[in-house]
């Protein structure tokens, strides 16, 4: 049985080796990472090599649970059970420096059998009981829920690093998976909103920066739907949609060689003939009208997650 870990940084980088990471990387290889400084100093053409030269995976939240598969030095090749991937049946794998994650043997009572807040803004920050600002984590972290000292404005938490203090404003409880809320399309292009502007992150999967697949899984994740951490699994899943049916909150892809290669980019379908989405290195979160973009010709499907299925019919 692989040994489970929980992540203890605000946001970890799984990377596709431990010799990937190049000398501009050493931000995100400390602990605690330094995520802002990392992305504020990375160059356009820093930023495109990750994708052009696969450096990058996927990332994983504070708090989240990964298995560990494999070891060499001071790295562990982890799957990070959350984001569903046919690459392993555990999770989505990739390697990230050990001193990121806390064994989960060490953690006595970090457990989500009570109720949970989980953050709702695109950043947050974690404080001590005596206020003290200890990192910055991202939309959809979860914690387990403790109780409420000051019903106004404060929660506390249990964290990889024990209790800590969350601001009330920052988050949405749940008493368990169930009580969250089923979504209307229009809740997931609402929830999308407030990351327009940020700006694209191949691999990025938190309010720190998100490539196009993981823009979709988070928004998905927020309410309470499991889909895969792909694109290209992505299309695979959920319900067909015609394009006359089209409705906001339905995911669009594209593929290559006119919609007959392999799929490559996905947006969630905003109305009147745009989309919401990350579009690429260089570029940030945007709505822009479908026929005024590079993918335009490469049409391959769309696929609806959430309740509403009376349109179209399941795969």
């Amino acid at each position: 049985m692989e040994e489970q870990y929980r992540v203890g940084v605000s946001v970890a980088t799984l990377w596709t080796s431990p010799q990937t990471p190049r000398a501009c990387d050493q931000n995100v290889l400390t602990s605690p990472v330094d995520i802002r400084g990392w992305l504020k100093e990375l160059s356009q053409t820093e930023r495109r090599q990750l994708s052009d030269d696969d450096l990058i995976q996927t990332q994983v939240l504070y708090g989240e649970k990964v298995v560990v598969l494999d070891k060499q030095t001071d790295w562990l090749k982890v799957a990070v059970t959350e984001q569903p991937s046919s690459k392993h049946e555990a999770g989505y794998p990739g390697w990230l420096p050990a001193s990121h994650v806390i064994a989960e043997s060490q953690l006595k009572a970090y457990h989500r059998d009570r109720k949970f807040a989980v953050i709702n803004q695109p950043t947050a920050f974690v404080y001590t009981d005596d206020g003290e600002r200890t990192l910055e984590v991202s939309y959809q972290t979860t914690f387990p829920l403790i109780d409420s000292p000051d019903k106004e404005k404060e929660l506390r938490v249990l964290t990889p690093h024990g209790l800590r203090v969350i601001n009330k404003q920052d988050a949405v409880i749940y008493s368990d998976l169930a009580s969250i809320p089923q979504p209307h399309g229009t809740d997931l292009v609402k929830s999308g909103e407030m990351f327009l502007d940020l700006p694209y992150l191949w691999g990025g999967i938190s309010g720190f920066g998100f490539d196009c697949s993981g823009f979709t899984y988070t928004l998905h994740k927020a309410w309470g739907i499991v889909i895969p951490r792909d694109a290209s699994e992505q299309a695979l899943q959920g319900v067909s949609i015609a394009q006359t049916d089209c409705q906001p909150g339905d995911l669009i892809f594209f593929a290559k060689d006119k919609g007959r290669g392999p799929v490559y980019h996905v947006g969630i379908y905003y109305g009147e003939g745009h989309m919401l989405h990350a579009p690429s290195s260089g570029k940030s979160i945007e709505i822009v009208a479908i026929e005024e973009t590079v993918h335009r010709d490469n049409f391959y499907t769309i696929k609806r997650f959430y309740s509403d299925t009376k349109c179209g019919e399941s795969e």
